[in-house]
């Protein structure tokens, strides 16, 4: 059960929507943000291995500036919970950049694609 007010990230390697936990009890899920590799682009310099094509380069760059995204909120007590839904190579990347604070708050991790679900969708995935 996700707590009120607990950080949903549902992402892939294009883009990422941030939802706010709005309900009280149970699970009501509210948009906040929506992010693609533009938002981030400035806020990382990490490369991947050379063996990489250049797609998945962006996709795992990608993944990796959110992860430092998610980690700056967390480190600045932006998030009390944390639940993160991404496809499964995506989840991998982010994994390995979690910091130990952001580790504390994650209650659910699902290797789904959901990024074009809607909020009431992802609410049942995560029941």
């Amino acid at each position: 059960m996700l707590s009120h007010n607990a950080l949903v990230v549902v992402a892939d390697g294009h883009q990422a929507v941030l939802l706010r936990n709005i309900a009280k009890y149970g699970i009501e899920l509210q948009e906040q943000e929506r992010i693609g590799p533009a938002h981030l682009q400035d806020e990382s310099q990490g490369r991947q291995p050379e063996e990489t094509t250049p797609r998945d380069e962006d996709e795992a760059t990608f993944a990796k500036q959110l992860t430092e995204r998610l980690n700056r909120m967390v480190l600045q007590n932006k998030v009390d919970e944390l639940a993160v839904i991404a496809d499964p190579s995506t989840l991998g990347v982010m994994r390995k950049n979690y910091h130990k604070m952001l580790e504390q708050k994650l209650v659910k991790e699902l290797p789904k694609t959901l990024t074009s679900a809607s909020a009431e969708e992802i609410a049942r995935a995560l029941a």
